[in-house]
């Protein structure tokens, strides 16, 4: 598995039309500047049509986001591991609050992902499920309440205690595990108090990829974590 070093910013790319196709590459170029001129660690997860353009013009880890369990044959309209591979990405967004998996599916595309050496981060709704997954050895849980994606409120501020106590809980069963803080994220003082708070590093999506200036955002993003 690649090594991605630690705190680190996660960029979805979702479905945004200002990241979409030639804009989803100009933006993980923004991206890869912004991470190669500060020293920082930054993942982007553009959509499954643009992962091979994306990753053939950066230098950053590249995810998916989304990965099914299947083997290569009579699987139409999934995204297999295999394929992923071949487009260069190295990782893979699992269990998006917009794209929900059963836990058994969560556990069977992790250790898919494990054999063909691809790093996984399990999107969690609430402390059990973040638990939960944590017990199954992703490479990192993304702490994120649905209710607050998207709406510029960090959970970091509005939901403190559900940061910390989910840290808490996870090192209880996994003490090797990267726990980010996502929902709401949108500037460098939330980075900083998703910090504060245990998490080690964030993700995030809006407040980058629909950005007029996304290279100010993400400057502004890095700045607690600046080398």
């Amino acid at each position: 598995m690649v090594k991605i070093d630690l705190p680190v910013i996660a960029i979805n790319f979702k479905t945004y039309p200002q990241a979409t196709g030639e804009k989803a590459v100009l933006l993980a170029q923004a991206c890869d500047k912004v991470a190669g001129d500060y020293g920082v660690s930054i993942v982007v997860a553009p959509q499954t049509s643009d992962l091979y353009r994306v990753s053939q013009a950066v230098d950053i880890p590249v995810f998916a986001q989304h990965m099914d369990a299947g083997e290569p044959g009579r699987f139409t309209g999934h995204t297999l591991g295999e394929a992923l591979i071949e487009t260069g990405c190295v990782g893979t967004l699992l269990n998006h609050s917009e794209n929900r998996m059963q836990l058994a599916d969560i556990e069977a595309s992790i250790r898919k992902a494990e054999v063909l050496d691809l790093a996984t981060i399990v999107c969690t709704n609430n402390p059990l499920v973040s638990v939960a997954a944590s017990t199954m050895n992703p490479w990192a849980v993304a702490v994120e309440p649905p209710e607050l994606i998207g709406t510029g409120i960090s959970v970091s501020k509005a939901q403190p205690e559900i940061i910390s106590g989910t840290v808490e809980k996870i090192r209880k069963v996994n003490k090797d595990v990267v726990i980010l803080c996502g929902a709401g994220i949108g500037s460098g003082e939330d980075v900083k108090s998703a910090s504060d708070l245990g998490a080690q590093g964030v993700l995030l999506a809006s407040a980058v990829a629909k950005a007029p200036s996304p290279e100010d955002v993400l400057k502004d993003l890095i700045e607690p974590i600046r080398k």
